[in-house]
């Protein structure tokens, strides 16, 4: 079970990591292959002023999500079980929660509200990571 746990840790610190990345160092070009260059060019901002602001925001929240993938990796080797299932079920309330926010949130703004659905697929597959491991984890517990 411990190896079902690394795998799945490894696996989000891995796309954490290297979208953190990709955000604090190729923003333009990810935006673009992400939105679209139409899209992309109007997330930037009007005036030289917002596009500092939002140019610094945006490689702030790859920095985070650089941090939480490297934090990820650590957590990775935990092998006490007790944590290991506090941990699923913090992460399976995070992603419900950046689901939550894609759809109340996030389809109501014009220039995002044809990437929603498809962000919303991927939280709700990296969360139903979580759950399959809890599942195993109880069936494990109580067989």
């Amino acid at each position: 079970m411990a190896g079902l746990f690394t795998s799945i840790c490894l696996l989000h610190s891995g796309v954490a990591v290297t979208c953190g990345a990709l955000m604090m160092f190729y923003l333009n070009e990810i935006s673009v292959f992400g939105h679209g260059r139409e899209t992309a060019q109007r997330l930037q901002g009007s005036t030289p002023h917002d596009q500092l602001l939002i140019q610094i925001s945006d490689s702030f929240a790859g920095l985070l999500l650089f941090a939480i993938g490297l934090l990820l990796f650590m957590v990775a080797f935990v092998k006490d079980r007790a944590f290991q299932a506090f941990f699923a079920k913090g992460c399976i309330l995070l992603h419900a929660s950046m689901a939550l926010w894609r759809i109340y949130f996030e389809r109501r703004l014009e220039d995002l509200a044809r990437d929603w659905p498809r962000q919303l697929i991927g939280d709700v597959v990296l969360s139903l990571s979580w759950v399959i491991f809890l599942v195993y984890s109880w069936r494990e517990k109580y067989d």
